[in-house]
């Protein structure tokens, strides 16, 4: 498990939403991280239960998909989240939707995940009032 033990806030998380391919989406590294999971370990559910993701909840994020997203947050620590064998990732992040989301909590265990859960569909309940 993650280091992540107190909920966060709305803000935090429409924060952590990106518009990729026209979807809301989040990415696993936020997820993992607002869940309380190591990233690895929240691939690992999903991959254990891939007959829950099809592709419109789930996509693994393409090179120029990175850039822009690593675009968004230039100064970050996340600055080199796809960088191989120099520290960062091997594979391209996962991106959830918010179908996709939903689907992740009924996958991951622990009261914390299910709390990050409700917060989540709020953030993205919230955000649909400023896309109207």
């Amino acid at each position: 498990m993650g280091e992540t033990t107190e909920l966060v806030t709305i803000e935090n998380i429409q924060n952590s939403v990106y518009v990729i391919r026209g979807q809301q989406v989040m990415l696993d590294y936020d997820l993992a991280e607002i869940y309380g999971y190591e990233v690895k370990r929240l691939n690992e559910q999903v991959k254990r239960n891939i007959a829950r993701f099809p592709d419109v909840f789930m996509f693994q994020l393409t090179r120029d998909e990175i850039d822009f997203v690593k675009s968004q947050f230039a100064t970050s620590r996340k600055n080199n989240m796809y960088e191989g064998q120099e520290g960062g990732r091997r594979k391209a992040p996962y991106a959830f939707t918010e179908q996709g989301i939903y689907m992740l909590a009924t996958v991951l265990r622990g009261e914390l995940a299910e709390q990050q859960s409700i917060f989540i569909m709020r953030a993205f309940r919230e955000m649909r009032h400023y896309i109207k």
